[in-house]
């Protein structure tokens, strides 16, 4: 009854405010996440780290909401430079957001910090591992996940030093005891053998379908038209997960979802957030860049994801659309 509820209002909302169409966020945000708060509706924070709130998933507006407090907030900068890609997780009656700290390349960690309200503010923040101490450049970009078979919590996170994984304490708060960091995709940045960073993978989401489990990520420039979604799956978080021809993501090769050309008007789609299903059909959001904007600014898009007769996932042409849904 409370699922028909929410999505009678769902349609409502929809039909008052008519179709979605991209960007359906036009303001900048970057590396997008999302989470359900208990009455049904959507909330999204992004690297801007303030917090959107939607009914359907396609129409966003302000909460005046930040993740962080102002005091919390200050107290992160004076030990670091830059806080990017959060990740929203839920774990039993706690809400935990997952966050890259960042210095530098070589100086980099992934924290977590918590809330009982699915409007934070998230406190009690904690390192679960550093660049510095591991030698994994660029410990950024988190994903945090449960494992459906054995119930173990993941962290997945990385960029030029390669994707990695390592296992997480049944709380989140801690790696597991004897937790050791295995590469999943992407190769190390060579920037002579590979300058494009087309076998760089950054980004990740871990998505369950079908007997599958599939690793979205993002290749390439984040500045420009060679960035784009791919994915490789595995039927269990231990891989190895391989593209459509059978290629390990551990050795740079990875299928393409949603991808721009030189010249198109949105371009660099990346970074995809949780997928969302409403009334029965997925939904990727993403980043991306709007020709003639500011070059700096990466609004969120929503485009239906398909999938084909083999488990694979794709947007309709492979390109970034105007019809939200």
């Amino acid at each position: 009854m409370k699922r028909f509820a929410f999505l009678a209002f769902s349609a409502f909302v929809l039909s008052a405010q008519g179709a979605a169409t991209n960007p359906v966020w036009a303001v900048d945000c970057p590396d997008p996440t999302f989470w359900r708060a208990p009455d049904g509706s959507w909330r999204c924070t992004s690297t801007r780290l303030d917090i959107l709130r939607s009914q359907d998933f396609f129409h966003w507006e302000k909460t005046g909401r930040r993740i962080f407090s102002d005091e919390e907030y200050q107290r992160i900068r004076r030990d670091w430079r830059s806080v990017w890609a959060p990740d929203a997780f839920r774990l039993g009656d706690e809400y935990l957001m997952f966050v890259s700290l960042v210095n530098n390349l070589r100086d980099s960690a992934v924290a977590v910090y918590s809330s009982k309200s699915p409007d934070g503010p998230f406190t009690d923040g904690r390192v679960l591992t550093r660049s510095r101490d591991t030698g994994i450049f660029d410990t950024i970009d988190p994903e945090a996940v449960r494992d459906d078979r054995t119930g173990e919590l993941w962290l997945f996170f990385g960029s030029v030093g390669k994707v990695h994984r390592v296992r997480l304490a049944p709380d989140a708060r801690s790696l597991a005891p004897g937790a050791v960091y295995e590469h999943m995709a992407g190769v190390h940045r060579d920037r002579d053998a590979n300058p494009s960073r087309s076998k760089v993978f950054e980004g990740t989401y871990l998505h369950r379908r079908g007997g599958w489990w599939y690793l979205f990520a993002s290749r390439g420039w984040y500045s420009d038209h060679t960035y784009a979604v791919v994915v490789g799956r595995a039927p269990t978080l231990d891989g190895p997960f391989l593209d459509r021809d059978g290629r390990r993501m551990k050795d740079g090769f990875a299928t393409a979802v949603v991808s721009s050309g030189k010249d198109d008007l949105f371009f660099g789609p990346g970074h995809n957030g949780e997928i969302a299903t409403i009334d029965g059909r997925d939904y990727l959001p993403f980043h991306c860049h709007v020709r003639g904007k500011s070059p700096k600014a990466r609004p969120l898009f929503v485009q239906e994801l398909f999938w084909d007769a083999d488990g694979w996932p794709y947007v309709r042409d492979g390109r970034v659309q105007k019809e939200a849904q």
